[in-house]
Parts: C-alpha cells; sequence; structure tokens
C-alpha cells in the first residue's frame, strides 16, 4: 500500500494535478483584476452648484455613469442646479461607477386640484390653501347653494378636481350668492321634457313633478301645461311641475282646461270693494257716585244786609234785677252728621218775641 503511494507515477500525477489547480486560481484572478480595473480608481469630480448639463458631460468624460434625481423646488437656488452628489466629491470609485445627482428643479413640482366643488366656500378656501394654490378674484353668482364653491376658474377657464397646476397658481373662483327673487317663470309649453329641464334650470328653478299622460317616462313628450304659469313671478329655486303628453297643447284643451279649474282659481272681482271707515268715540266720563253720608257742599250766597226799626222806649222803670228781654235771632247751626242746607236757610230769623209787659210791685 506505501509503495504505490511512493510510485512515482502517483507522485507525477499529483504534482501535475497541484498546478493545474494553482494555474487555474491565478488566472481566475488576473481575469478579475482585468474586469473589475483592479488597482484603478477614479476620483469623484466636483460637480456641486453646477448646471446638471455642465455636470452631465463632466462625468462623461470621467468614464462613470450618472443618474439624475429631482429634489423638492427651493427658489433660492438656479432651475437645474446641482445640489447634492453621492458619493461625495473627492472620494474614489471604479471606473463605470454610477453617480447619483439631486437637482433644483426648474419651478414647483405640479399639484392636484382638491375635490372642493358645492363645499361652503370657508372650508373650500382653507382646503386650497392648504395645497399651495392662491385665491385671486371671488366671483359670485347667482344660485340657490349661497356661500358654496361653484367653479375653480385657472387663467379664464374652469378646471376639475384632480387637474394638475403648478404649486403657487393664481385661481379664481366662483361662489353662489342665493337665490334672486321676484323672477319671472319661463315658458316651456310646448317644448319637450328635456327642452323644458335645459330652459328651468337655466333660469335657476327646480323641475317638480313630471307628469306623463301615458305614465310613461319619455323625455320626448310635448309640455302641455306647467304650474307655476309662466309669467308668474317667483324665487329661484323654486320647483315648478310639469304635465307631457305625446299630442299638442291644442288636443288637450279639455284636460288644461280641467288643470286650469284646479291650479288657476277664478277670483270674483265684480262685486264692490268693502269699505272700512274708521269711527273716532270720544271718550265719556261719569260723575263719580258720593256716599248718602257724605255732605253736600253747596257755594253760599251772599246775605242781603237788613235794617233794623227802632224799637219804641217806654218810661216805665223797671226793678233791679230785672232786665228786659230783647228779641233774639235763633241760627241753626248744622252738625257734623246732618245734610247742610243752604246758607240762605241758615240765616233765616225766626220771628221776634214781643216784649213782656213790666210788673211793678209798690213796696
Amino acid at each position: 500500500m506505501l509503495k504505490s503511494l511512493f510510485n512515482w507515477k502517483v507522485l507525477l500525477n499529483l504534482v501535475v494535478a497541484i498546478g493545474i489547480f494553482v494555474g487555474l486560481v491565478w488566472l481566475t484572478f488576473r481575469w478579475l483584476e482585468y474586469h473589475t480595473n483592479h488597482g484603478q480608481e477614479i476620483p469623484v469630480p466636483n460637480i456641486v452648484n453646477k448646471s446638471v448639463h455642465d455636470a452631465v458631460k463632466i462625468l462623461d468624460d470621467t468614464g462613470l455613469e450618472y443618474e439624475v434625481d429631482s429634489a423638492n423646488y427651493d427658489p433660492k437656488y438656479r432651475p437645474f442646479q446641482v445640489l447634492q452628489v453621492y458619493p461625495a466629491p473627492g472620494s474614489r470609485v471604479k471606473d463605470g461607477r454610477t453617480i447619483t445627482l439631486k437637482v433644483n428643479p426648474r419651478t414647483w413640482a405640479p399639484i392636484a386640484v382638491p375635490n372642493v366643488i358645492n363645499k361652503y366656500s370657508g372650508l373650500a378656501f382653507q382646503r386650497l390653501d392648504q395645497v399651495g394654490l392662491k385665491i385671486g378674484d371671488t366671483i359670485y353668482e347667482p344660485s340657490i347653494q349661497k356661500d358654496a364653491l361653484l367653479r375653480i376658474l385657472y387663467k379664464g377657464n374652469a378646471v376639475n378636481p384632480g387637474t394638475r397646476l403648478p404649486r403657487f397658481s393664481t385661481i379664481d373662483v366662483v361662489v353662489g350668492s342665493g337665490p334672486m327673487r321676484n323672477i319671472s317663470i319661463p315658458n316651456v309649453v310646448g317644448l319637450t321634457v328635456k327642452e323644458a329641464r335645459v330652459v328651468i334650470a337655466r333660469s335657476m328653478f327646480e323641475v317638480g313633478l313630471v307628469d306623463h299622460e301615458d305614465g310613461g317616462k319619455d323625455e320626448s313628450d310635448i309640455i302641455y301645461y306647467q304650474d307655476p304659469a309662466s309669467g308668474d313671478v317667483r324665487d329661484q329655486g323654486m320647483q315648478i311641475d310639469l304635465w307631457a303628453s305625446k299630442k299638442t297643447p291644442a288636443e288637450l284643451r279639455a284636460k288644461v282646461e280641467q288643470l286650469n279649474s284646479i291650479y288657476r282659481m277664478k277670483v270674483d272681482t265684480s262685486l264692490p270693494p268693502v269699505r272700512y271707515e274708521e269711527v273716532h268715540s270720544e271718550p265719556s266720563y261719569d260723575a263719580p257716585v258720593v256716599p248718602a253720608s257724605a255732605p253736600k257742599r253747596e257755594t253760599p250766597k251772599p246775605e242781603v244786609p237788613k235794617t233794623e226799626t227802632p224799637k219804641p222806649q217806654t218810661t216805665t222803670s223797671k226793678p233791679a234785677g230785672q232786665n228786659t228781654e230783647k228779641p233774639k235771632t235763633s241760627t241753626t247751626t248744622p252738625s257734623a252728621g246732618s245734610t247742610a242746607k243752604p246758607a240762605a236757610s241758615a240765616t233765616t230769623q225766626q220771628p221776634a218775641q214781643k216784649p213782656k209787659k213790666a210788673k211793678v210791685q209798690i213796696d
């Protein structure tokens, strides 16, 4: 066994195998060095703050690949200016290495118009400002949707939600100012239902009940009656009911008269109008009721002065202590509880008493 291992033929084969293996390894590394340019590195040129066109030309001359990545627009830098390079300038890379360039775009990236149609104008303005759109003119248009945003205009043209516009673009908005008052109802009798809808919508009214005579929903039926009638004044946004048929209004005269008796009530104005006269009445005042116990107050009458007649004097002597009685006048003074009498009766004198004869006594 050992003798066979040390045979010269075996040893020769072993040496040849080792040589072939070493040769293959050497050839592999040589091929890799040639293919990967081992030991050949290229410094990354400084192309920061250059325009993207100049930077691309420099990279092509040095044998380096490149890819351009646009960053967010920054108005402090020029459009298409190189802001950043990866790997950093001065780094050594192999020939054919891809260099990433961050370039300032020409302008702001476009943004999508948000869906704010028919929304309250205050919330719509706030949403438009958040996405970077500036509000220019605010145009008010009669509409039943008061204070609602109806349309968005960019350079005079209406734009739909989702349209991409440059950021910080100025747009105009159309806002509803509310319905107008006392607008004449349009005449749609004789038109088709489809045409009547367009006319009613143009006048900013609403289509209410649509009664088809045959019970169908054919938009080509002719309108033979409408309520309210044409010429009546209503506020915008009110509904207009329609009656349609495949026949003409002249052929449906009986039906029209029947509808008139329902929706066109005639007011009889043959009787004269009633006049209402305003009657002015003076207020009457009732005399206050005086209680029976209260004394009546009357204006005293002026007293008439009376002349007294001289009385005859007698020479008859009177005894001492005796006085001749003189006639007295009696006056009645009313008590507090009795009814007051007129002043004339208060001063009435009683008839004077005749003087009594003096009695003479002789001692």
